[in-house]
């Protein structure tokens, strides 16, 4: 599988890609720029500001986007105008950092501290009455949220570690329960980030500072192995007109535009398989 930026870099520290099936365009977040960044392939990529940091954005299924800015949560319109927000964090040593949305249309956000501090992030729910709830304390640095089709389990990573983790969830609560490994990845292959999940069950892993994504069958065995021109590798999401092309993202967080002059850019790649459904906040 070859990786093909599109276009020239567009991001400072590109996270969070998500396929917005509506307007048939993929949406990064310039994360410490607080920009998301449409790409429709028209032209030069469109910036919309919501904020300090814009760490994660989705659909929302009555219209507009939910997103996860630095402090907490918020609801914007068509236009990624922000219209309501929904604090979180009570003080500025911790941000937003990645998530996503279940199958019943709860939305998920995790944290991390500036310092990066061991133990110091939270996993946070947006159940649909907008009510706030703490899923899981004492995680570092919070990224890499999926879940299987039928909604029972959820993948999680907590980058530190090095493990892609799973969880059993209660479906009617949103509740997570049973964390186990589910992948150990290589200290030489970099540090587990942004994820995706394929419509085989298959579990695909950005990896920061590994210039790479793996990919994990729902067994949990490595099957692919994608190596991308740029070391720090961010996140991942399908999308494109068919669900077949696996968009990523990248950093140019401690690199030097000599050295890797395609940091920041989206890479397309043709995974050779669709990806599954991506669920729409329903708040």
């Amino acid at each position: 599988m070859r990786a093909e930026p599109i276009g020239a870099p567009c991001t400072f520290h590109g996270e969070g890609p998500f396929w917005d099936d509506v307007r048939r365009s993929l949406l990064v977040v310039d994360m410490l720029a607080g920009d998301v960044v449409r790409l429709d392939g028209t032209g030069a990529p469109v910036r919309s500001h919501v904020g300090d940091v814009a760490a994660v954005v989705r659909a929302r299924a009555g219209g507009g986007y939910v997103l996860a800015l630095e402090r907490g949560f918020a609801l914007a319109d068509d236009d990624l105008s922000v219209t309501d927000q929904i604090t979180v964090l009570g003080d500025a040593s911790a941000r937003m950092n990645d998530g996503g949305c279940d199958p019943q249309g709860r939305f998920y956000c995790g944290t991390m501290a500036y310092d990066v501090a061991p133990g110091a992030g939270s996993l946070y729910r947006l159940d649909t009455d907008r009510t706030v709830t703490t899923v899981l304390d004492g995680v570092t640095i919070s990224n890499g949220l999926q879940w299987s089709a039928d909604g029972s389990l959820a993948y999680y990573n907590d980058t530190p570690t090095g493990r892609v983790d799973v969880f059993d969830v209660d479906p009617g609560t949103g509740a997570f329960s049973g964390r186990r490994p589910f992948a150990v990845v290589p200290d030489d292959a970099g540090k587990p980030d942004g994820m995706a999940v394929d419509a085989e069950g298959g579990i695909w892993i950005a990896l920061w500072e590994g210039g790479r994504v793996h990919r994990y069958d729902a067994d949990g065995a490595l099957t692919e192995v994608v190596e991308l021109p740029v070391s720090r590798t961010t996140a991942c999401t399908f999308g494109g007109p068919d669900g077949r092309t696996l968009f990523v993202t990248s950093s140019r967080i401690g690199v030097t535009e000599a050295a890797e002059p395609l940091a920041g850019a989206v890479f397309a790649i043709d995974a050779g398989v669709a990806g599954a459904v991506q669920h729409a906040y329903a708040g």
